[in-house]
């Protein structure tokens, strides 16, 4: 019969750690951040760019991906990865920016469009604490919508979801809350 010898006692010269499965060998020294900004801004920079077409908006979502790693990135277990991790990190920066655009879309002020800036103001101009007291008074079921419409600006599908009424309620009573708030901040201006 023959003896085979243990795993443990043969040596083929082959390093053992280059065997091991990634996640066994996972690096745990955090790149150096003036390095990767280094290695990786004008990259991110041009990614952004074609994403959004928009130098600001690029630049902005290039400096928010390295605010999130300066926050996050200690969590990476392996550092080899940290491209990839700033590539989808600016990716869902974008991702977040086009929905929020798309719910309100930017729109270019026209004079001969929208008005003229002398025209008088209907509405009445108040400032947070004269609009938090009118938001004070409003009913329960009135003070929701517009505070998550104007505020946290959601849509009329997620005040919806998040209140759990139809969306023609949450319409109906974002209509009849501006009517009532109109009514109080004039009230609250000629007293």
């Amino acid at each position: 019969m023959l003896a085979f010898a243990s795993p443990t006692f043969l040596d083929f010269g082959i390093d053992r750690d280059a065997l091991a499965p990634s996640h066994a060998r996972r690096t745990t020294v955090t790149p150096d951040f003036s390095q990767l900004i280094t290695d990786h801004y004008a990259g991110l920079f041009r990614f952004a760019q074609s994403m959004c077409r928009r130098q600001g908006i690029a630049e902005d979502l290039v400096q928010q991906t390295f605010l999130q790693w300066a926050r996050q990135g200690h969590t990476l277990r392996d550092v080899s990865k940290a491209k990839t991790w700033l590539y989808t990190t600016i990716y869902r920066e974008w991702l977040a920016i086009a929905r929020k655009e798309q719910k309100h879309p930017v729109v270019e002020f026209e004079p001969e469009i929208h008005g003229g800036v002398d025209e008088p103001q209907d509405e009445p101009q108040v400032d947070s604490q004269t609009l938090q007291a009118a938001l004070d008074q409003l009913d329960e079921n009135y003070r929701a919508p517009p505070v998550l419409f104007y505020l946290r600006e959601l849509s009329y599908k997620d005040i919806a979801e998040t209140l759990g009424l139809p969306i023609g309620t949450v319409m109906s009573r974002l209509s009849r809350a501006k009517d009532a708030l109109r009514k109080l901040l004039i009230q609250a201006q000629t007293a």
